[in-house]
């Protein structure tokens, strides 16, 4: 098993996660952050530290959300990675709980 990152974190992009991953298994996109699952080592530390709760472990994700694993391995092999917390973009709060982001994603 491993953690995916879900919808609510387009245009949050909020990076407390990244800062407690052991593991550096965050990668950065411009809106967006994903976990490479092949580095994930399922330690749970980053699912607390969302403001977004936009976390979840693969074989709990929320309801119409499964399509996000396939998106956070293919992103993780093109993406940075980052290692430091960052501030997150002026309106992250304002995104934050707004459905069908999805389209929004940048790439």
């Amino acid at each position: 098993m491993t953690f995916v990152v879900t919808e609510n974190c387009i245009k949050c992009k909020y990076t407390d996660c990244v800062e407690v991953c052991p593991v550096d298994c965050f990668h950065e996109g411009p809106n967006f952050l994903v976990i490479d699952p092949e580095e994930c080592i399922d330690c749970t530390l980053c699912e607390p530290e969302c403001p977004a709760e936009a976390i979840y472990p693969e074989d709990d994700l929320p309801s119409g959300q499964e399509h996000f694993i396939a998106l956070n391995e293919e992103l993780s092999r093109i993406w940075p990675v980052i290692i430091e917390l960052k501030e997150p973009p002026p309106d992250a709060a304002e995104w934050d709980g707004k459905p069908n982001k999805l389209e929004l994603l940048e790439k």
